[in-house]
Order: structure tokens, then sequence, then C-alpha cells
């Protein structure tokens, strides 16, 4: 929502009441002037115009440049027939304009329109047309007209530093939008391409000859599509109009739909990972259910690929009254300080993206405790 809509309906508020207003200034003081026939009918053009005009000033799109114009007009006559219908007596007293306050609004919708320039502009003729109106530059005259002009440009300034922060906000919304759907692709490219990847360099360099030969170039891609992903260079498509595996299914009338999360996590049990689930069903949104579970493979390809064939892993779930935890412990090595950041400058996104990224997009946390020699443990909580 805009923030100088409300403007627009409080504008619409002010003519409609200051016009009520000024009719009835009239009325009540109807025999006290000159030519009471003549201002009786300005105020009927002033009731109809200001009731037809309702819907001109709801809006900044229907609040056009030819209508401000006319508008003023209405104002600019009112204020300059006064003396033909008031007695010189009761303009040199002070008494008020046909339009009285009304005026005011002709000048706050050139504000919200155009910003403070052209309420700038709508004072100085207002104003002068006051000037006209009294003869001479009295006082009171010139303290109304500063008035109406203070404020006027005040909120048209105000108004113009509303729309560039609406800009800047959008702005902001759409990189935000668009880095995370980047981070959501990077975390598809490293569970699928990078790891591929890697697995030919690795069993390239252990049956050597040509598959050597193969396994260096799928290094160097591996290499420079890793580059490609830190740097947020890559013309990477929107999963709306590609086949991305990890939108598979979105689309579908049930993609959120819950799910037991331990019918995702069950499958990753083997002889050396041990899944361990409450008896009831840990009942989870779909695709927070589906992140989960990826976050959780990738943790646990972090540990065959540092940890080692030979190490054993656990997942531990645990259905808490505000959240969900899943933890993923192995028995390897464990990691040493400072190399989760290296990995991360080198494009390595395996815990940055895959994991961390996955839990921070859903609301939720990944802590990683790891201690030289006695083995990683990745948590991951969501709240409920």
């Amino acid at each position: 929502m805009s923030v100088e809509q409300p403007l627009w309906r409080a504008l619409t508020g002010y003519r409609v009441l200051t016009a009520a207003y000024a009719i009835g200034l009239y009325a009540v003081a109807y025999h006290e002037h000159a030519h009471p026939l003549a201002g009786a009918a300005y105020m009927a053009v002033l009731a109809v115009w200001t009731l037809a005009t309702v819907g001109k000033v709801s809006s900044p799109r229907r609040c056009t440049r030819p209508f401000l114009i006319a508008d003023l007009g209405v104002a600019l006559t009112g204020i300059l027939i006064t003396p033909l219908v008031e007695s010189h007596q009761r303009i040199v007293d002070g008494g008020p304009t046909l339009p009285s306050i009304w005026t005011a609004g002709s000048v706050l919708a050139f504000a919200i329109k155009g910003g403070w320039r052209w309420a700038a502009a709508a004072s100085c003729l207002v104003g002068g047309a006051n000037i006209v109106e009294r003869g001479s530059p009295a006082r009171d005259t010139l303290h109304n007209v500063l008035l109406v002009a203070i404020a006027s440009i005040a909120i048209g300034y105000v108004v113009e530093v509303a729309r560039a922060s609406e800009r800047t906000l959008a702005r902001a919304l759409q990189i935000e939008a668009a880095t995370r759907e980047r981070e959501r692709l990077a975390r598809d490219i490293h569970d699928n391409v990078l790891q591929v990847l890697a697995m030919v360099q690795r069993r390239g360099a252990e049956i050597g000859g040509e598959a050597e030969a193969l396994g260096r170039m799928a290094g160097e891609q591996e290499a420079a599509l890793r580059t490609l992903v830190i740097d947020g260079a890559a013309a990477l498509p929107s999963p709306r109009g590609g086949n991305d595996a990890g939108a598979e299914g979105d689309a579908g009338q049930d993609a959120d739909a819950p799910r037991d999360l331990r019918a995702l996590l069950t499958p990753y049990g083997s002889a050396r990972v041990t899944v361990s689930a409450p008896g009831t069903p840990v009942v989870v949104p779909g695709r927070a259910a589906r992140e989960l579970a990826a976050a959780v493979g990738a943790a646990l390809e972090n540990v065959h690929r540092h940890a080692g064939e030979d190490a054993h892993a656990w997942i531990l779930v645990e259905d808490e009254p505000d959240a969900v935890l899943v933890s993923v412990r192995d028995d390897g090595p464990g990691i040493p300080e400072g190399r989760l950041s290296a990995a991360e400058a080198e494009g390595r996104l395996g815990v940055a993206q895959s994991i961390r990224g996955r839990l921070r997009d859903l609301g939720g946390t990944a802590e990683l405790v790891s201690v030289p020699g006695q083995g990683t443990e990745v948590e991951l909580r969501l709240a409920k």
C-alpha cells in the first residue's frame, strides 16, 4: 500500500468538510453581504464541484494536472469575486473570502500530486489573489498566505521523501528476493551438479588414464561453477520457467500439505546411519519438511566426504511443543578451526547454503558444533 494513499483520503474529507464550512459560514451572514445572490450562486457551484470531484482526489492516478488547474481556478475565482459580493467594510475588517479555507485543499492537492515545487507555485497564485482581493498586503492576509504556503510546501516535501523511500524499499525487496532465489538455486546446484563433478574428479584420479583427464576437466568445471555461484554472476533462470528439480511438486495443489518428517528421513538410514525418531508422526508443512530433509542430506554428504566412508552418523528427530529439532552427529575427526570460513570463501556452500541457508529461509536456525577428534554435530531447529 502506498504511504501517500492516506493523504488522498484525508484530502477528500478535508475538501468536503471545508466546503460545508464555507457554505455554512456564508449562510449565517447571508443578509450582511452586499450582493448575496451572487455569492449564493458561487456557493452552489462550489458545492456541486466539490461533490462531483470527490473521486478525482481519491488517488494520484485520477487527480490529473488538468483537474488540478481547474480546481485551483475555482478557488481563485472565489477569492477574486469576493469584493463583488462583500461590502468594502467587511473586506477591510478581515472577513473571509467566499471559498474560505476550502482554498487550502486545492493547494494541498498540488502538494500531494507534484511535491513541494507544485505546492510553492500554487501557494504563490493563491497569495497573489488574496492580496488583490484585499487591495493591499495586510498583516493578517500575509499571515494566512504564509501559513498555507509553509504547510503545503512541507507536505509536498514529505510526499517526495515518502515516494523516494517507497522506491528504495521496493528495490531492496527485489534485491532480497533475487538473493534468496539465487541462494536457493545455489543450494540445488551444490546438492546435484557440483557433487557429481566432484565425484567424477575423484574417480577419474583413482582410475587414471583417460579417466584422469576427464576428472581433471570435471574439476576445472566445478571450480568455475563455484565461482559463478559465489559471485552471483550466473544468469540463472527462474524456477517457474524452468524444470527445477527443487521445485518439483510445488505446482501441485497439495505441495505444502503437512508431511510426516519421519517418512522423509527414514530412507537415509543404513548400516552406518542410524535414524531415531518419535513413535508418533512429526507433522511439518510440506515445503518445510522437504527442506529439512534436504539439509539433513547435505549434512550426511559432508560426513561421507570429510569423515570418511567408515564414519558412523546418527540422526535424531525431536518433536517439542514449540519446535522440531533434527540433529545429525558423526564420529569423524571433526572440523579444524577456520575450515568453514575458508570453504565458504572457496565457494563450497555445503554448510553456508545447503544447511544454514535452507533453515534461514524457513525462519529456523542451524547450529554446528565440532570438536577436533570428537566428531561434528549439526542441530536444525524449526519453530512450529
